[in-house]
């Protein structure tokens, strides 16, 4: 199973999500846990100024920008709005 560590804001921005996507993330995070490439996530490489960090989605609208430290853990950088977690 793979460790998951929180970047220095990541758990202040989860706290001011909607309740209904922090419920959804604490689901997601299990299966991010077991497999980060699992379909239902969505994940995805990033490109860009990005490059290197990958996404997942907890819904249509909100995503998880993340990063592999090794291939036995990773960390939680950004959590928000698709319209603005890129910028």
């Amino acid at each position: 199973m793979i460790k998951i560590t929180f970047g220095a804001n990541f758990l202040k921005s989860a706290k001011k999500l909607p309740k209904k996507q922090q419920e959804k993330f604490a689901a997601l995070l299990e299966i991010l846990q077991k497999n980060p490439f699992r379909p239902g996530l969505h994940t995805k490489s990033l490109t860009g100024k990005l490059a290197g960090f990958y996404s997942f989605r907890i819904t249509r609208e909100w995503r998880v920008i993340f990063q592999f430290l090794n291939p036995d853990k990773i960390k939680l950088l950004e959590i928000g709005h698709r319209k603005d977690i890129y910028k």
